[in-house]
C-alpha cells in the first residue's frame, strides 16, 4: 500500500543551482513574478480558501534576509527570515488548518518553517562564537573572516527519529505519553544516536522503553516533521515476545492491540480501546499500512 505521509509530498524545484549563484539569485529576487510565502512568525497565514497565502517580495521585512524556497508553477517562492525573540513550538490550534492543505503546500510550509526556525537558533558560529550571516539563498550561514570569524559554514540540520510499530503474533504494541490527549496511543519513537543505524535505533529504543527485543526491522516510509526539524523514519519490527517492562519515565502506558481494534480506532469508533493518531502524524500512516498488509 502506497501512502504519502503529511509534509512529504515535495512538488517544488529547489533549484540548487540558483542558491549557489549570486547573480541568478539576484535576478530571481528582482523578478516581479516572484512570490513571498506569508507567515506569522513560524505559523502559516491561511487564506479564506484554506490554502497558504502569498504576497509580493515588497511585503518582506526590509531588515530580514530572504529564504529561496524554489520554483513552483514558474514562480520563484521565498520566505522571510524574520528574527524571533522566541521560536515557539507547534501550536495545536493549527492541526485542522494544516490537515486541510494539499500535500505540496504542506511540504512547502514544512521546509519554510524548519529553515526559518533554524536561522533563529543558529545566529552564532558553533566553532568560534562569532555572529554568522545568511548565505546561499538562506540555505547556509557563514562565519565571516571579515568580521573576526573563522570562516566556517553551517547548514540547516535535520534530526533523524525512528518511529516504529512493534508486531507480535498479529498484534501491535502502542504507547502513550502523559501529555497525550485522553485515550490517545501512538507508535514508539526515539532519536537516532551518533554511530547508530536505523535498525539499531529501533532495537535500542524498543528495549529501553518497553523491555522487548526486536528483529526483522522493515523500513516503511519517512516524513519531514518541522517542529522544529526532524525526519521521522517509519519502521515495523517483530517482537521476540510480548512481556513488557515499562520505562515509566518515557511512557505512561502501553497496550497490545489487534487488527480489528486498529481498524476501529482508524474509523473513529468511540468504542475502540484507543484513539488513533491524527492524520498529520506518520504513526497514523504506519497503522494504515500495517492494517492494509494484514487485510491483504
Amino acid at each position: 500500500m502506497s501512502i504519502t505521509p503529511a509534509f512529504a509530498s515535495g512538488g517544488i524545484d529547489r533549484a540548487d543551482h540558483v542558491r549557489n549563484d549570486a547573480d541568478q539569485l539576484r535576478n530571481v529576487i528582482m523578478n516581479p513574478s516572484s512570490r513571498l510565502l506569508l507567515m506569522d512568525g513560524l505559523d502559516p497565514i491561511i487564506s479564506a480558501e484554506g490554502t497558504l497565502s502569498y504576497g509580493s517580495l515588497m511585503e518582506a521585512d526590509a531588515e530580514a534576509d530572504l529564504l529561496f524556497l524554489g520554483f513552483k508553477d514558474d514562480h520563484a517562492l521565498f520566505a522571510s527570515l524574520v528574527k524571533l525573540t522566541l521560536a515557539p513550538m507547534f501550536n495545536p490550534h493549527l492541526w485542522r488548518a494544516l490537515s486541510a492543505l494539499s500535500g505540496q503546500e504542506a511540504a512547502l510550509y514544512a521546509a519554510a518553517r524548519s529553515v526559518v526556525d533554524w536561522h533563529n537558533r543558529h545566529q552564532f558560529c558553533a566553532v568560534c562564537g562569532t555572529r554568522t550571516r545568511s548565505q546561499k539563498g538562506g540555505w547556509a550561514r557563514k562565519c565571516s573572516p571579515d568580521h573576526g570569524g573563522c570562516g566556517a559554514e553551517h547548514f540547516p540540520r535535520v534530526d533523524p527519529v525512528t518511529i516504529m510499530l512493534v508486531h507480535y503474533q498479529g498484534k501491535l504494541l502502542l504507547g502513550r505519553q502523559p501529555q497525550f490527549p485522553p485515550k490517545n496511543y501512538s507508535a514508539l519513537a526515539g532519536f537516532v544516536e551518533p554511530g547508530e543505524s536505523i535498525e539499531g535505533a529501533v532495537a535500542r529504543e524498543t528495549l529501553e522503553e518497553v523491555g522487548i527485543k526486536t528483529e526483522n526491522v522493515r523500513y516503511m516510509c519517512s516524513q519531514p516533521w518541522p517542529f522544529p526539524s526532524s525526519l521521522m523514519i517509519g519502521c515495523i519490527a517483530d517482537a521476540l515476545d510480548d512481556k513488557i517492562m515499562l520505562d515509566e519515565q518515557e511512557l505512561e502506558d502501553v497496550i497490545w492491540v489487534s487488527r480489528d481494534e486498529v481498524k476501529a480506532a482508524l474509523a473513529g469508533d468511540a468504542d475502540a480501546p484507543f484513539a488513533a493518531p491524527p492524520p498529520l502524524a506518520i504513526a497514523r500512516t504506519l497503522l494504515e499500512i500495517w492494517l492494509s498488509e494484514q487485510e491483504g
